[in-house]
């Protein structure tokens, strides 16, 4: 397979930069670096009917977007899922949590992907070391989405938003399951029933 090889300039120190731009006739003291970028091995096929998604037995996404989750759990939900949550409606909720994230002042510390052939695996991805590694973090990271959920009118129509969560507004999306990790070695599966 080609490898697709890209030029880096390494901006250096400030002053060696500005020499060069200014023409005083000094070099920039960091040469270029070439990186070789090969894609990724394709992921498998997606698996013909809702089978493999939940069960455990074949997650095409464990090894691809994060690594086998180790801990699983259950969470049964009072709510229903709504008639018209299908799968362009789960994209536009990932699109539209997507921009809410990368509009803020700082780059975002996870990424919010929906998966499988009904976009109905979501899959939270810490991007910062440190963030997103243990499943404490990642049960304080589902509080806090709860506590935006709570506040959207969407949820506090369609549930008892003081007693619904995050799992909650997942189901009335039709969401099935959520993998939180933090990219590298810690995974954590939550089936939503």
């Amino acid at each position: 397979m080609p490898a697709v090889v890209l030029l880096i300039m390494l901006a250096g120190n400030p002053t060696s930069a500005q020499a060069q731009s200014t023409g005083s006739g000094t070099q920039d003291a960091n040469p270029a670096e070439t990186i070789s970028l090969i894609p990724p091995e394709p992921l498998p096929p997606e698996p013909s009917d809702e089978a493999g998604d939940n069960d455990g037995q074949t997650d095409r996404y464990a090894g691809y977007y994060y690594p086998q989750p180790k801990t699983t759990e259950h969470y049964t939900s009072p709510a229903p899922t709504l008639p018209d949550s299908n799968k362009l409606r789960r994209q536009a909720f990932i699109i539209g949590l997507t921009k809410q994230l990368l509009g803020g002042q700082y780059a975002p510390y996870y990424a919010i992907l929906a998966k499988g052939s009904q976009s109905d695996k979501l899959i939270i991805v810490g991007l910062v070391d440190g963030q997103l590694d243990t499943l404490y973090r990642a049960r304080a990271l589902l509080a806090t989405l709860t506590s935006v959920a709570r506040s959207t009118s969407f949820f506090q129509q369609a549930t008892h938003p003081e007693e619904a969560n995050f799992f909650d507004l997942m189901k009335l999306l039709g969401y099935r399951q959520i993998i939180l990790t933090d990219g590298k070695a810690f995974a954590h599966q939550i089936v939503i029933d």
